[in-house]
């Protein structure tokens, strides 16, 4: 899904992958593989073969048939949480694997990154998923804040009652840590996993992919302080 310089002019929508390229048959389907109206979240699938596509996995070409084509019957499951606009613009949303099941309610990270960047004080935002005795998974905010805020328990308290107000109050947050960096892979991706680690008191694991060593140990300087904090 992407324009295509030189084959037909595509005006572009900030934050749309736009059309999908000639050849490819995408489409957004519900949990029961039925296509979804304009403007609901479902999942994306391509409904047949194309150019370049990946035909197994090595050495586990069984994995690959359960990974990518038994979720949907003749379809390709790419894991992604998509939206199609009324000019059949293609929105993707986020990892569908990247979900957080809180007291019972299923809440994707992307979506909840959404709603934490939409508060004025936030530049950037990642979302994981902490054990939780009562609800299953408490969810557990890493922030950047914009230029000429200052992170503060009032702060943090204004960003949780955003997400009750944006989402609801099942999407309030157990835990915001404010940071000046957050890990990413050299292609701008959020470790999520190396946040995760941190958050549990485990170590990162491998971190070769890693863009700034630094971003780590920024983050696990914001989770000592709130844990200083709240022990004393």
């Amino acid at each position: 899904i992407s324009p295509a310089p030189g084959i037909e002019l595509v005006p572009l929508k900030p934050g749309s992958a736009t059309l999908p390229l000639p050849s490819i048959d995408v489409d957004i389907v519900d949990e029961r593989g039925k296509p979804v109206p304009e403007g609901v979240r479902g999942y994306l699938v391509i409904k047949r073969p194309w150019p370049g596509m990946m035909m197994t996995i090595y050495g586990d070409p069984e994995r690959y048939k359960q990974t990518y084509w038994s979720r949907f019957s003749g379809a390709y499951f790419t894991a992604d949480y998509a939206i199609k606009d009324h000019e059949g613009y293609f929105w993707i949303l986020g990892r569908a694997d990247d979900v957080l099941k809180v007291a019972g309610h299923r809440l994707g990270a992307a979506e909840l990154e959404s709603a934490a960047v939409s508060y004025s004080a936030l530049a950037e935002a990642a979302v994981i998923g902490k054990p939780d005795p009562l609800k299953g998974e408490g969810i557990v905010i890493f922030a950047i804040l914009r230029q000429g805020y200052e992170s503060s328990e009032k702060l943090a308290s204004e960003l949780k009652n955003h997400m009750r107000k944006v989402i609801g109050p099942v999407a309030t947050p157990d835990e915001i840590y404010f940071v000046t960096k957050l890990p990413k892979t050299r292609s701008g991706k959020i470790m999520r996993r190396v946040l995760k680690a941190v958050a549990a008191d485990k170590p990162p694991g491998d971190l070769t992919t890693l863009e700034d060593e630094a971003s780590v140990e920024e983050v696990k300087r914001a989770y000592e302080e709130l844990k200083k904090m709240r022990e004393t």
